[in-house]
């Protein structure tokens, strides 16, 4: 713990906290919308935009953030006019930003350890200003991922009920986009633009074994996603891995163990039932 009384470390460590709790509150409307693979395409278009800030000797975060944004916004506008498949729009995020990522990297003068701090994250680098972006804007994201829920929970279960009840469907769906957008490119320093993806789905997944609200599994799963983050963050400082790597692989051993454990519960309750009685035998019927 003594590595935690540097000001870089504590940095690192409120980075974290700020987008365990920020990605999975988020990352609930994705599972319900079945869109889990957005985070990973806004992703590759995160990369384009890094590739960009670095040929044009701009901030790479910047340039991200402006580039997912407006891919976002636009693969939902496609979705949303019905003129391509959810799965065809995710291919183009997912072909389209890798190919223009690699692309302008390549022009740039970018080192390749330049390269993987936003590709797997590097929370020992984040600086004062770089926290106080992922404070405010993870802050901003959680606040509306909350105040929201309600109408957003309507249009991730069913666009028809929540259009036909009168809520502003377009501006919830492209709000969930561009939060999505926001939320990978703060967290590339953090986690890395191929790990985010991870932190908003699984502790969802994991809240999902042994919840059944979707009030309850949102706080269940924002709880387990500062478990992997702070978990995360110790187990690479004092084991000195990659921090981005430690806090995914904390969420995905603690999904394992919840699911292990659901798993034995339900096996233990089914065989503490008792046992349905036996049909009575009918009677015989006597013709006179």
């Amino acid at each position: 713990m003594e590595l935690f009384q540097y000001p870089y470390m504590q940095r690192a460590l409120i980075a974290a906290l700020v987008i365990g709790l920020a990605a999975p509150a988020l990352g609930i409307y994705l599972v319900q919308r079945r869109l889990t693979l957005i985070g990973d395409g806004i992703g590759h278009v995160a990369l384009t935009g890094v590739g960009a800030g670095l040929l044009l000797n701009r901030s790479p975060v910047l340039v991200a953030v402006i580039v997912a944004t407006a891919g976002a916004v636009a693969i939902e506008l496609v979705r949303a006019r019905g003129r391509t498949s959810g799965d065809l729009a995710l291919a183009l995020l997912f072909y389209g930003g890798i190919a223009g990522g690699v692309l302008l990297v390549g022009l740039s003068d970018a080192t390749s350890a330049n390269l993987n701090a936003y590709l797997f994250g590097s929370l020992t680098t984040i600086s004062a200003t770089d926290l106080t972006t992922i404070v405010v804007l993870g802050g901003a994201i959680l606040v509306a991922m909350i105040a929201l829920r309600p109408a957003l929970f309507a249009v991730s279960h069913d666009e028809e009920y929540a259009r036909v009840s009168g809520l502003p469907v377009r501006t919830l769906n492209l709000l969930i986009a561009v939060t999505t957008a926001i939320t990978v490119t703060i967290a590339m320093r953090a986690v890395g633009v191929l790990l985010i993806s991870a932190l908003m789905v699984v502790p969802v997944a994991t809240a999902q074994q042994v919840t059944r609200g979707f009030r309850s599994t949102m706080t269940a799963a924002m709880a387990l996603g500062l478990f992997a983050a702070g978990t995360g963050v110790w187990v690479a400082a004092t084991a000195d891995t990659a921090p981005g790597a430690s806090v995914v692989l904390v969420a995905i051993a603690s999904f394992l163990v919840v699911a292990v454990g659901a798993g034995i519960w339900r096996a233990l309750r089914r065989r503490a039932a008792p046992a349905p009685a036996a049909p009575a035998e009918p009677h015989e019927v006597v013709l006179r």
